[in-house]
């Protein structure tokens, strides 16, 4: 690329770029420290919560004298988001894509890191050799390069089993961290840069709907070919990995547990207290961006869906063409006025229009007597029969919520099935159904696939059901459930 096309693909993402935009802002110090704070312990907030804390820092800087301003939280969180450093859903903020890099980078010129070419080099080493044996088209060449892989996992095994064991030093297992750090780390920002082009994608053909007059068959093929567009990004196989690792209960509860172990048995010292937090909770983390990428699809595709069925694009085209005919007679009677005295068979639906006079209504008269000849008193029962007795519910749903909540504690994320496999259910569908209240109530993942689950009912009868597979994480409910149950909302 030469210098004069550098220099133009620069200066678009000067022009276009929200990082860019963010870094060269004047208050650009001020929006950083805060969204820095405000995100500090928790990557989702609500946007009442974020105008509190805003309103809070803005008096504050006030009072200082670094910030003087007249605007209140509300304009400024509202300008944050139109320029995409912010986003909202359902009245939560979380950090976009390009504040996160900006943030980072920021970060980075306190956290100046020097790796160690050992380090790097295994890496790339050993994604040539994977990458040498899934490429190779000799079947001989692939067997030589895994039996030599074999050979050396062998050599591993044998050196265990005579008592030779090699560990890692401190430096080493921080940079090892360090690396899986930024490796997953990664992802969150690959799942919210495929959540805006998801966005866009919707913008787009909405425009597309209406510059280009598509039927319903065409525009469906249009959503259909921006889909594999989006599955074919390096985000959209990014997302396409992990949705895979959420559907399989034993690869996500391997990587669970192998994770804590590593976690559990690495001095905290070692490892920088963010990166701590965040490995600790990556399912979790990972679950909760996946989860909007799934409501913005849906949401999405619910629109789509109720635009074409309403009717609503076909009527919007059908305006378009009358007003463009209407345009274009206009345009000719412009210099020779003339008065229109015959019929331009010109006809636009607006429905039924019903109406009535006011004086049709009839108001009762304040002193007018109301007409109770025909009630009857009648006295309520205060006590309950042993029938309705029998039939209150016998599940106690705070109490599954609470056991639901501990298991997860312990074993990491999982879905509605795999939690039946540690605490069995043994009051048959109506403590499924408590179940399936509970992770509604929670907002767990639904990655759109169903699973198949096995209970027991008070007889001893096994029941078999076929239910949504949800995910759920401790980060799901609220955080002072333990210390307050009722703020689960059943």
């Amino acid at each position: 690329m030469s210098f004069m096309a550098k220099s133009a693909n620069y200066q678009r993402h000067f022009r276009e770029s929200a990082a860019w935009r963010l870094l060269r802002a004047d208050n650009a110090p001020f929006i950083l420290a805060f969204i820095a704070t405000a995100f500090e312990t928790d990557n989702e907030i609500s946007y009442g919560q974020a105008r509190i804390l805003l309103d809070n820092a803005l008096d504050e800087a006030r009072l200082d004298g670094s910030w003087q301003t007249e605007s209140n939280a509300m304009t400024y969180l509202n300008d944050w988001i139109k320029k995409g450093w912010l986003r909202e859903m359902d009245n939560r903020l979380t950090v976009t894509d390009a504040t996160d890099r900006v943030l980072r980078f920021c970060q980075s010129f306190d956290e100046r890191i020097i790796s160690t070419s050992a380090s790097h080099l295994r890496i790339v080493q050993e994604s040539v050799r994977d990458l040498a044996v899934m490429m190779s088209e000799n079947t001989a060449e692939r067997i030589a390069i895994l039996e030599k892989q074999k050979a050396q996992l062998e050599s591993q095994i044998n050196d265990l089993n005579v008592g030779k064991m090699v560990y890692l030093n401190d430096y080493e297992k921080k940079e090892r961290i360090r690396e899986i750090y930024n490796l997953a780390y990664s992802l969150t920002g690959d799942f919210r840069l495929l959540e805006e082009e998801i966005r866009k994608m919707d913008k787009t053909l909405r425009v597309q709907m209406i510059d280009d007059n598509l039927s319903k068959g065409e525009l469906l093929q249009k959503v259909f070919e921006q889909e594999d567009l989006l599955a074919k990004t390096d985000a959209g196989s990014a997302f396409d990995g992990f949705f895979h690792l959420l559907s399989d209960d034993n690869r996500l509860t391997e990587f669970t547990e192998q994770m804590r172990s590593v976690l559990k048995t690495t001095d905290k010292n070692q490892v920088a207290p963010h990166h701590h937090q965040f490995l600790s909770t990556i399912i979790s983390e990972l679950t909760r961006e996946s989860d909007r990428v799934f409501r913005i699809r849906r949401r999405t595709e619910e629109q789509l869906k109720s635009y074409i069925e309403s009717g609503a694009m076909s009527e919007n085209h059908a305006v378009d063409r009358l007003i463009s005919q209407l345009e274009k007679r206009a345009i000719a009677f412009k210099d020779t006025p003339k008065i229109i005295d015959k019929d331009l068979n010109l006809t636009i639906k607006v429905g039924k229009m019903p109406y009535s006079s006011p004086d049709s209504i009839r108001l009762r008269i304040a002193e007018e007597k109301l007409d109770l000849s025909d009630i009857q008193e009648h006295e309520n029962n205060h006590t309950l029969s042993q029938k309705t007795l029998e039939n209150l519910e016998t599940v106690q749903v705070v109490e599954v919520a609470k056991k639901i909540y501990y298991t997860l504690d312990q074993y990491g994320a999982m879905s509605i099935a795999s939690i039946n496999n540690y605490m069995p259910i043994q009051a048959g569908l109506e403590e499924l159904v408590a179940f399936i209240r509970i992770a509604k109530a929670v907002k767990a993942t639904d990655i759109g696939q169903t699973e198949l689950i096995l209970v027991n009912d008070k007889f001893g009868n096994q029941l078999q059901a076929t239910i949504p597979k949800l995910i759920l994480t401790t980060e799901h409910f609220p955080q002072d459930f333990i210390d307050n149950p009722m703020a689960l909302a059943l």
